[in-house]
């Protein structure tokens, strides 16, 4: 493929421009599968402790409810970790984040086993959260800005579903691991993978293409990568590579307010909060509440799982939707979310009719989490990309702090389990009206 005239007599060759009007190719393939892998071990390790807290509520004789400070000292974690590691990455790049987030989750699991008690398990769970949280808006960036425009979205949901089949299979592997090897052994599982594959990424993963010429100085790099993404395509020796964005000085996240994007921003927030407020409510407490019911730990974990699975549906099924009909499709994702998540606690008396209803509440809420994030990457410029999205998870992982106490505080006050998940559809019913006034603040110049 041959750089139109006007780039050749200048030799400097707009990233962006260029990306958008490739066709996706196998590099970018390949890439998204890289970062899907992160996400997935980042997805395994994120649940492990929703699946193994029957076992270890047993083993340790806690009451209903209190391992909510647990849960939610992981998500804290998760939050710090995605609003710091995010602003960090646009200073120095998206790639060394991962690798060193990945490596920090993977000895955080690990050493999760050595736990005693719930103050342990609190401390530690918040020191494995904190590389969690590092490794996912990084993750995100670096797939979107390696994609061209009409298919970002899609790009990053199929790139982020490696996040809900890891949830997912993270609870087949605890029905399969616990009642053999007890609950520390799906941490040892959890631990490993990600440490073997951090040395990896540090040698397969490129960095942004679009950070390195927005940086600028590395054109030799530039010209690599974009001879990678497109092995035809002609780029003279002295090209310069620009995009056409400024650099933005001064704090990241004062830029997510200025040039009429506060609106859309203080919107997003709305909608990462409710949504991943329901979302951890939901895959932290429903094994839970499911053994409770008379299911057993193998059994609840493999029915919980049922959320990602729907999730995993979800993502591959609205990937074209979302990138064809942006926030208006997200809106009526979660209006269908609250409806079928209060259909879980009036079908919990029957495994298929829950099973189902779980599918589907994971099919909305895991599924429009998921296109709330390609949306929001799609939305920032490449300056503030990862600290946006950063700032999103963080204020979102407040939600999913708040979430898991919820539910703790819910259960321990004995609710039923009708009301208990009818409550938990509100969340999903604001984050559909945040979105939908999205629609407008976006058609009126707020990005």
């Amino acid at each position: 493929m041959n750089l139109d005239a006007r780039a050749r007599a200048t030799a400097a060759i707009d990233v962006p421009e260029t990306i958008d009007r490739l066709p996706v190719g196998p590099f970018q393939i390949r890439m998204l599968l890289i970062c899907a892998a992160v996400l997935f071990v980042d997805g395994f390790d994120t649940q492990a402790i929703g699946y193994v807290a029957p076992a270890l509520a047993q083993e340790w004789k806690l009451a209903r409810g209190a391992l909510g400070p647990v849960f939610s000292a992981g998500l804290f974690g998760l939050m710090i970790g995605a609003i710091l590691f995010g602003t960090i990455a646009d200073r120095i790049g998206r790639k060394r984040i991962i690798v060193l987030s990945t490596a920090a989750f993977g000895l955080g699991s690990l050493l999760t086993m050595l736990a005693q008690d719930a103050s342990w398990l609190i401390a530690l769970r918040f020191l494995t959260g904190l590389g969690l949280g590092g490794a996912m808006p990084n993750a995100v960036a670096l797939t979107s800005e390696l994609s061209p425009h009409r298919r970002r979205a899609t790009m990053v949901m199929m790139m982020f579903a490696g996040f809900s089949i890891g949830a997912a299979l993270g609870g087949l592997v605890a029905a399969a691991l616990i009642p053999a090897f007890g609950w520390r052994s799906v941490f040892l599982v959890g631990g490993l993978v990600p440490l073997v594959l951090a040395p990896i990424l540090g040698i397969v993963l490129p960095e942004s293409i679009r950070y390195l010429a927005l940086v600028g100085g590395r054109d030799h790099e530039v010209a690599a990568l974009l001879r990678r993404v497109a092995p035809t395509i002609e780029v003279a020796a002295d090209a310069h590579f620009v995009v056409q964005e400024p650099k933005l000085p001064g704090l990241p996240v004062a830029h997510l307010f200025a040039e009429q994007r506060g609106g859309v921003t203080l919107l997003l927030w709305v909608v990462f909060f409710m949504s991943l407020l329901d979302l951890y409510l939901l895959s932290n407490w429903l094994p839970t509440v499911l053994n409770d019911l008379g299911t057993s730990v193998s059994v609840a974990a493999v029915i919980g799982a049922m959320l990602q699975v729907g999730g995993v549906v979800g993502t591959f099924t609205l990937g074209r939707v979302i990138d064809r009909f942006s926030f208006q499709a997200l809106a009526i994702v979660y209006v269908c979310a609250a409806l079928a998540i209060a259909a879980i606690g009036f079908t919990s008396h029957s495994i298929g009719f829950v099973t189902v209803t779980i599918f589907a509440a994971g099919f909305c809420i895991v599924g429009g989490q998921i296109a709330a994030n390609a949306l929001t990457a799609t939305y920032y410029p490449t300056a503030i990309r990862s600290t946006g999205m950063g700032w999103a998870l963080g204020i979102g992982r407040i939600g999913s702090i708040v979430g898991p106490l919820v539910g703790g505080a819910m259960l321990a006050a004995r609710v039923g389990v009708d009301l208990l998940f009818t409550a938990a559809a509100l969340p999903a019913l604001i984050a559909a009206a945040a979105a939908f006034a999205l629609v407008r603040a976006t058609r009126s110049g707020g990005g």
